[in-house]
């Protein structure tokens, strides 16, 4: 094998190895990878924690934050729920929102997370359409308990280009922006978003509680 031979080779190898290492990290960031992603982290801890979460529920916030809130587009979905009001709003208005939106998204989704009871978790294949991807996600029925099933819709950040959670659709089809729209339009259309942000920031403070 000659000395330009090798080095050719050589450069293939790296070359190879470097479009194998895109193609994972590429696969990795689909909605149903990253789905599998933060599922696989959040069941864990939640199957972990246990004696925690019996003895202090708000530790299910902890889990929240740490394994769910770094794939959820707040922003985005925020302005889903500001809907027609978004456009009337300051910069720092709506920053401020924002803010306590995050803080209620992981309460409703640590809260939500009260319902678990051991069960397996399945996760579908993402359905695509243009830059929005639904990924439903099954927690199968153990005894005495009902499956629950859960569609998250991701959307791919136009400007990070990464796919990020907007919404979350229960088994009856009910939508978490679009109901907070419609529950919500009545205090922006009346006291306007500095009120509604008072009290999203009340209800993102209540405490998780184990029913």
């Amino acid at each position: 094998m000659t000395m330009q031979f090798k080095t050719w080779f050589s450069k293939m190898l790296v070359l190879v190895t470097a479009l194998f290492a895109v193609q994972t990290v590429m696969a990795a960031d689909s909605p149903y990878e990253l789905t599998k992603q933060a599922s696989d982290k959040l069941f864990s801890d939640l199957k972990a924690d246990q004696t925690k979460i019996k003895a202090d529920p708000n530790h299910l916030r902890s889990i929240v934050r740490n394994d769910l809130m770094p794939y959820v587009h707040v922003n985005y979905a925020g302005s889903l729920v500001l809907g027609p009001y978004f456009k009337s709003t300051t910069p720092e208005q709506r920053e401020k929102f924002f803010a306590a939106f995050e803080k209620y998204i992981e309460q409703a989704y640590a809260q939500a997370l009260t319902l678990y009871a051991n069960q397996d978790i399945q996760v579908q294949k993402e359905q695509v359409e243009g830059n929005q991807a639904s990924v439903l996600v099954k927690l199968l029925p153990t005894s005495g308990n009902e499956a629950l099933n859960i569609s998250l819709l991701w959307r791919k950040n136009s400007k990070t280009g990464k796919w990020q959670v907007y919404d979350m659709i229960a088994a009856d089809g009910l939508s978490m922006v679009d109901s907070k729209k419609v529950e919500w339009s009545g205090i922006l259309r009346k006291d306007g978003i500095d009120a509604l942000t008072a009290q999203v920031e009340k209800a993102a403070a209540a405490p998780v509680v184990i029913k």
